[in-house]
């Protein structure tokens, strides 16, 4: 998997994860609350993941919360989107 298929894949992971949870980022971006760096670096912390299986199984499986995973690298980042 090429540099840009893995930021490609993760994003995609923080996407859904942030719809999963009720954040809308797109809204947060507009509202000045989110930049294109933040977005980025939450991505990259994603990339980090030891086990994007599990998130991709929850993204799937589970039903929508409003609190991601306690594993996921973005977890006090969505809570603070979420108050």
């Amino acid at each position: 998997m090429t540099a840009d298929d893995r930021f490609t894949k993760h994003a995609k992971l923080v996407s859904n994860m942030a719809d999963k949870v009720g954040v809308d980022l797109t809204e947060e971006m507009m509202r000045g609350k989110l930049d294109s760096e933040d977005l980025r670096m939450m991505v990259h912390r994603c990339e980090g993941c030891t086990d994007p299986d599990a998130c991709i199984h929850l993204l799937e499986h589970g039903a929508p919360s409003e609190f991601p995973p306690s594993y996921c690298r973005n977890a006090e980042t969505f809570a603070a989107m979420n108050r």
